[in-house]
């Protein structure tokens, strides 16, 4: 727009910038970003013809608001050119597309899946010519296909693929922090402003010409339409009053300007341009666009006379000259108008459920049953693509539009239960409160929603766990029948909740609420029941029923996958599901969903803890600690602080697990969050066992569940199995130890998963008296098919049986496991665990120098090592340094791995053997 006669006025740097853009070797992407009118799309016109000079294939598109909901409706605009090379990619690529473009109802991909497949279809496309990818309004891009663009943007480098988009600066847009090079676009100089005017209107009156310089303000687009505006507004008003009122946003008065051209039209003309403007007909050239997806304008030639209109020149349709073109034409049409137009598209779109949803909600005024189910269905089929946000705009629409006050209320409380899964939880309570009923009472729907905000925000686990069960109890009183969307949510939301409280009583009344509600309880209620519950009394085949759930994966909801996921956690089989998680969690996050996303990130770390992949699940935690704050999720916010401190233990940083295992505590244990207290056990039971203080880490233990049985609905007991047995023994309790251990084999632990019977072998194998029986159950344990999915509880596992093979058959039998052990450990970064190992491999004759991590000293610990090098007993040792003897034996347990020891006798030589700035 800040062109005349061709040539661009003001804009030598964006010029040799974009020039350089288009030569330079190798692929890129490039924003242009600028206000409204300011003449990007000019600059883009500029980058097409730069392309075609350098022989490029240029592909098109243009993000369009109407469209900013729609998952991927972008990105087929790119695509859609390309297909014909769709074919040439691979079975796993194609599938990709498939679901893209709607011909495969699988679980869309991740941004990272489906990027690849994107980087190698463009790369297929320019390997016959460069390609260049110009889209403009990007801000109205959906966000799925801006984050695939993004993904694809920062990847560009050395291929022959290149991609320049214009963004409105105005506007929020994902392209904000995907991180590609920009080019601000600023408005002219009134150097510039002052030559492109006198270029355009030369004979201009100065009065109106330093009134359009002073209220264009360098803005292209306004130096070029308000002058003939102005002269035809001032003999009638004078140039201010042509204006209007001053302080108005300098789009809102282009939209004046042409509003005058619009206004000036006859109504069939204006009705047409509405239809187009509503559906989304593109501003600009659209080459490359997908064809008839759109309404296509026709009879037009009176609006493209007066300059609203220009025509594709490939397509030859009618399309908007400038965005605000086509917001003026939408801004001056009445309602009724609108609601017209809105009609007539959703017959025209009758076979494209969403688009047909968008132009009903906005058509229909009176209360219509058939429309309101329309809608309900568009939010189902959005909710699986990832798009949380339209499903619950679409439902709030449904429910307003229900003939019956049952089903608004339904649909209100399906859309508060879609918002409070995609952290909405304002938005969620603003459609509770809309959703109560006469005197004041919440229906079934909304305390399902509302149990989910007061869960989410502040852990209230009591008042909702009641309201909840109260709620299924009445429904079941009023006698339904048949299986029930709302009381499946409610079902579930109890079990959650009765999860997090972790109460053997609540537990216990729940399955008797559930028991006689037979089928209709949902078979995944049923798994979650027996899963999140106690798995070590109802556990058994919960594995199968699991697997059975995912195989269809793709008719999952997000919030089911989240579940189902937590059910796997339970049995150890998170790892098989994560990438399905990981895909599924990255999508809820592009489009907005963060709360399913949330728990997704907490399965990730909790396999990566469990994997080994110790430094991706810190960065996991942090990310989900940021989120989880970031919107006000403190239970979330508490649990993530949980694991990152579980994590901390396991790595040896006592003192940051024992910051965040207190801190947890103080906000769980007063709100009755068992879940998360068991955590904060298991966090001291762990941080202890680092730092080797048995005696405390056997009072950790116990505090989850005794010695010899599993505590009813407490998840953690079983989970800290081989804790519980270690610490006995290493305390001298090894009948508690091996009561433990048969306990577990008795209750049918390796039956459950793969890790528990890693674990109940590797206790039985510790606790054994007789020599065979050890063997065996070292060797079972070690030989597990599944053992290596463990790696720390199967380095533990080596350990032991290290120790005891140099007791039983030699130093010379005890190098191998211990040295898998010590080669794990320090794999892992868990040092205190891999300087015990260490000592041990010393011990059995291995030659092994201590690191410099090894013989760091604290002055407490070598001042009690120097006096037990002496003679005197922890007690002695403890009333001179007015310590307990319990603490005089953690600091000897510590210290001995440190000198690479494990006997009193040797200290004193290993203290001789310290550097001097070791010395006490």
């Amino acid at each position: 727009m800040d062109s005349t006669g061709g040539t661009m006025i003001g804009r030598e740097r964006e010029q040799k910038v974009l020039s350089e853009f288009v030569t330079a070797p190798g692929g890129q992407a490039l924003v242009l970003r600028g206000d409204a009118g300011v003449g990007k799309s000019t600059l883009l016109e500029h980058v097409v013809g730069l392309a075609h000079t350098h022989a490029h294939r240029v592909v098109r598109a243009a993000g369009v608001e109407a469209e900013s909901e729609l998952p991927f409706a972008g990105l087929h605009q790119f695509l859609y050119p390309l297909l014909s090379h769709i074919d040439r990619l691979d079975d796993v690529h194609r599938r990709v597309f498939d679901v893209v473009f709607g011909r495969n109802e699988s679980s869309p991909p991740s941004v990272m899946t489906l990027g690849i497949a994107v980087l190698d279809l463009l790369s297929l496309a320019a390997s016959e010519n460069p390609l260049m990818l110009v889209l403009d309004d990007g801000q109205w891009l959906d966000g799925s296909s801006t984050e695939v663009c993004g993904f694809v943007g920062r990847r560009l480098t050395g291929s022959s693929v290149r991609l320049v988009v214009g963004l409105r600066s105005d506007v929020p847009s994902g392209f904000d922090t995907a991180a590609l090079s920009e080019l601000t676009v600023p408005a002219l100089s009134a150097r510039a402003s002052e030559e492109l005017l006198n270029a355009r209107y030369p004979d201009l009156d100065p009065q109106i010409r330093r009134l359009v310089l002073d209220e264009a303000r360098g803005n292209a687009l306004a130096l070029l339409e308000l002058p003939p505006y102005v002269r035809g507004a001032r003999q009638a008003r004078g140039p201010e009053a042509a204006l209007g009122i001053r302080g108005v946003t300098l789009p809102q008065r282009l939209q004046q300007v042409y509003g005058s051209r619009i206004a000036g039209l006859g109504d069939s003309v204006r009705a047409e341009l509405l239809r187009g403007a509503l559906d989304g007909v593109e501003a600009g050239s659209v080459s490359g666009h997908i064809r008839g997806t759109r309404y296509r304008m026709s009879d037009l030639d009176e609006a493209a006379a007066c300059g609203l209109l220009d025509i594709d020149p490939v397509g030859g349709a009618f399309v908007f000259r400038h965005p605000l073109v086509r917001s003026t034409v939408v801004q001056m049409a009445t309602p009724n108008e609108r609601r017209a137009a809105h009609a007539v598209l959703a017959r025209i779109h009758h076979d494209d459920l969403e688009r047909r949803a968008t132009h009903l909600a906005a058509s229909t005024v009176d209360p219509d049953e058939e429309v309101a189910a329309t809608l309900e269905a568009a939010a189902d089929s959005a909710t699986l693509q990832g798009g949380a946000m339209a499903a619950v705009a679409w439902l709030t629409r449904a429910a307003e539009l229900s003939e019956s006050p049952a089903e608004r209320s339904r649909r209100l409380g399906s859309a508060a239960y879609v918002a409070g899964h995609s952290g909405l939880l304002g938005h969620a309570r603003q459609l509770i409160h809309s959703d109560t009923g006469p005197g004041g009472h919440e229906s079934p729907a909304s305390v399902v929603a509302s149990g989910y905000v007061a869960f989410f925000e502040d852990g209230d686990v009591r008042s909702s766990q009641r309201q909840v069960f109260a709620t299924i109890e009445t429904m079941r009183d009023e006698g339904v029948r048949e299986p029930d969307e709302t009381l499946t949510r409610l079902i579930d939301l109890l079990l959650a909740i009765n999860q997090y409280a972790s109460d053997a009583g609540a537990w216990e009344r729940t399955h008797e609420l559930l028991a006689p509600l037979g089928d209709l309880v949902s078979p995944y209620s049923r798994i979650y029941q027996d899963a999140w519950g106690d798995v070590v009394r109802r556990g058994a085949g919960v594995r199968l029923r699991v697997e059975q759930a995912f195989s269809d994966h793709g008719r999952l909801e997000p919030w089911d996958i989240t579940r189902l996921g937590a059910a796997s956690y339970h049995v150890d089989m998170l790892s098989q599901y994560r990438p399905l998680i990981e895909r599924t969690m990255d999508r809820e996050m592009e489009t907005g969903a963060v709360a399913d996303a949330m728990t997704m990130q907490h399965l990730v770390m909790l396999d990566q803890i469990a994997v080994g992949e110790w430094d991706e699940a810190e960065r996991t935690g942090q990310r989900s600690l940021e989120l989880t704050t970031a919107h006000g999720h403190e239970l979330f916010v508490q649990h993530t602080r949980a694991y990152l401190g579980l994590l901390a233990a396991l790595r040896g940083q006592v003192e940051r697990a024992r910051e965040l295992q207190a801190s947890v505590d103080a906000w769980a244990r007063p709100r009755g969050v068992g879940f998360l207290t068991q955590i904060t056990d298991a966090v001291g039971t762990t941080a202890a066992l680092s730092e080797g203080d048995y005696e405390a880490a056997y009072l950790h233990a116990i505090g989850i569940t005794p010695p010899g049985i599993f505590h009813p609905y407490a998840h953690q007991a079983s989970r800290t199995l081989l804790d519980l047995v270690e610490a006995a023994l290493h305390t001298g309790r090894a009948e508690q130890a091996r009561t433990h251990a048969l306990a577990a084999r008795d209750a049918g632990l390796p039956d459950i998963s793969p890790r528990l019977a890693l674990t109940t072998y590797g206790a039985l194998g510790m606790t054994a008296t007789d020599r065979t029986e050890a063997d065996e159950m070292y060797r079972r344990a070690e030989t597990h098919p599944a053992a290596a999915q463990f790696p720390f509880e199967l380095a533990r596992i080596h350990l032991a049986h290290g120790i005891r093979l140099r007791h039983t058959r030699g130093r010379k039998a005890a190098r191998h496991p211990l040295t898998l052990a010590s080669d794990t450990f320090r794999r892992l970064g868990a040092p205190t665990w891999a300087e015990r190992a260490q000592a041990e491999l010393r011990t059995a004759g291995a030659q092994a120098a201590p690191s410099a991590h090894l013989t760091a000293l604290t002055w407490q610990e070598h001042r009690i090592a120097d006096l037990a090098a002496g003679g005197l007993t922890n007690k002695e040792i403890g009333e001179r340094m007015h310590l307990s003897p319990r603490t005089v034996s953690s600091h000897l347990y510590r210290v001995f791995p440190k000198l690479g020891i494990t006997s009193r006798a040797a200290l004193r030589d290993a203290l001789g053997r310290l550097p001097s700035d070791q010395g006490a």
